[in-house]
């Protein structure tokens, strides 16, 4: 009985590897897509935040640096692949409300003036494809920040 049995869990394995090399792709591709948005995230509040000890119109390539790149200098590589300055449009001043108004600062990303999709950003998986199954480019919606600003 046992000399029947050789080989079982090997030819087992060999029909659940493909499997479970699938699962793995999804879930670390998945996890990466996460990070980088909340990344994005990160940086466009961090930007926001900055803008709002500033004098309203001033230092915008500032705050796209800190968008892109982490630091006010724009020094260094991209906090997420791909990304870059031209991807930030400007960001907007507005006064709202009455008595008392008050002045906000909105940063975006992924959303240029024009709003065409070359302008947002895409998500690249590291793996076009496995298995015959294709991870396609994931395009994330705007994310932006609005924060209350000096007068």
């Amino acid at each position: 009985m046992k000399n029947r049995q050789n080989g079982v869990a090997l030819v087992e394995f060999a029909l659940v590897l493909p499997l479970l090399l699938i699962l793995t792709f999804i879930v670390t591709e998945y996890s990466r897509a996460l990070y980088q948005y909340n990344t994005l995230t990160k940086s466009v509040r961090d930007a926001a935040r900055y803008l709002s000890t500033q004098n309203p119109g001033t230092k915008n390539t500032e705050a796209k640096n800190l968008v892109v790149y982490g630091n006010l200098a724009g020094t260094g590589t991209p906090l997420v692949i791909g990304l870059t300055t031209a991807q930030v449009p400007d960001p907007v001043w507005q006064l709202t409300g009455a008595a008392p108004v008050i002045n906000t600062v909105t940063v975006q990303v992924g959303f240029g003036a024009a709003g065409t999709a070359a302008q947002k950003y895409t998500f690249r998986p590291l793996f076009a494809s496995a298995f015959g199954l294709n991870f396609g480019n994931v395009t994330y919606a705007p994310i932006s920040a609005t924060m209350r600003g000096q007068l």
